[in-house]
């Protein structure tokens, strides 16, 4: 029987889901990855970091390290570092190549400092444990550095963690990509305001702005993060933003549709300014605006989350104007 001269029909499933990872990428890279690290370097005393890491990593360690040109607190956390940016326990967690249902179990004792790697908060319970947490990661870590053969390598320190991250991301759910673009953005939120703020919860942040007002963010659902000023005893909302993580393209203009819901109740609570983040790239913004025409700014949420490009600029600038603070200038990406 003779074949079928028909080209055989292919069909490559779409890279939607792999964008969306992306989108996670690069917010971890802020967060748990080696850029997030270089960062907190920069901000805390090298001598200080050397004293920390003598008294915690074995001789044997770091000549190896040293061998293999590799930085102590690349490996090794110890407390400036996790202090300048609690969410770099996760940084060290991913190179352990431990999940965080593992990690943050009864089992290990390591709940009570989930908070810092998820919120970037450190608590005064937290501090007291810092120096056993560098202890007990240091251990496991040293054994780490020691059992890879031939020797470890600067490329092993960078990729490891991706491994575990990669794990972590693909069990999400498109819901859970989306929380998660929420905390990030709030994540980058705080940092922004840090100077100004005087006090954070996890889902607050209090701050005083140049008119000596203060200044509520917060982040939640309907909206999902929300700007209101005090006037004396009276809240004043500013503005409402939503949030919508995903790259699906086809489903663009449902998420700016769900948009268009939350800011129009927003609207209804007395909110003026409306903003929505998603991924623009590929798509057509006036569209867009037939689907949530109470938007007043949209914004690529992978340069939010990224803090690096021009709407991460604008963003930055928008919300600081909003809110009656300086720009910091350190704050570019």
């Amino acid at each position: 029987m003779a074949r079928s001269s028909e080209p055989r029909r292919l069909i490559s499933p779409s890279p939607s889901r792999q964008l969306a990872f992306h989108q996670l990428l690069v917010a971890a890279r802020k967060t748990w990855l080696i850029d997030a690290l270089q960062e907190a370097l920069s901000l805390v005393d090298p001598g200080i970091v050397k004293q920390e890491i003598a008294a915690t990593v074995p001789s044997e360690v770091q000549k190896i390290l040293a061998a293999s040109g590799i930085r102590d607190e690349y490996v090794f956390p110890v407390p400036s570092v996790l202090q300048a940016k609690p969410t770099l326990v996760g940084y060290y967690r991913l190179l352990l190549g431990v999940p965080q249902k593992t990690f943050y179990s009864s089992q290990t004792g390591m709940t009570l400092f989930k908070s810092m790697e998820m919120t970037g908060r450190i608590g005064p319970r937290q501090e007291e444990y810092l120096a056993a947490l560098c202890q007990a990661m240091g251990a496991s870590l040293a054994e780490l550095v020691t059992q890879i053969s031939p020797t470890i390598a600067p490329r092993d320190v960078n990729e490891l963690p991706l491994l575990t991250l990669g794990s972590q991301f693909q069990g999400s759910n498109n819901n859970a990509i989306g929380r998660q673009a929420t905390v990030d953005v709030f994540l980058s939120v705080a940092e922004i305001v840090a100077p100004h703020a005087i006090s954070r919860g996890e889902r607050e942040i209090q701050l005083r702005n140049a008119s000596r007002r203060t200044v509520m963010i917060s982040f939640g659902s309907d909206p999902d993060l929300s700007v209101v000023e005090m006037f004396g005893k009276e809240a004043r909302p500013r503005v409402a933003v939503e949030i919508k993580g995903g790259s699906d393209r086809s489903n663009a203009h449902n998420r700016a549709g769900e948009a268009e819901k939350s800011h129009q109740k927003a609207k209804r609570e007395g909110f003026r300014d409306f903003w929505t983040l998603i991924a623009k790239r590929g798509l057509d913004v006036a569209k867009l605006r037939e689907e949530s025409p109470t938007t007043t700014l949209w914004l690529d949420v992978t340069q939010v989350l990224a803090r690096d490009g021009d709407d991460w600029i604008e963003f930055r600038s928008r919300l600081c104007g909003e809110l009656g603070i300086p720009v910091p200038k350190h704050s570019r990406g």
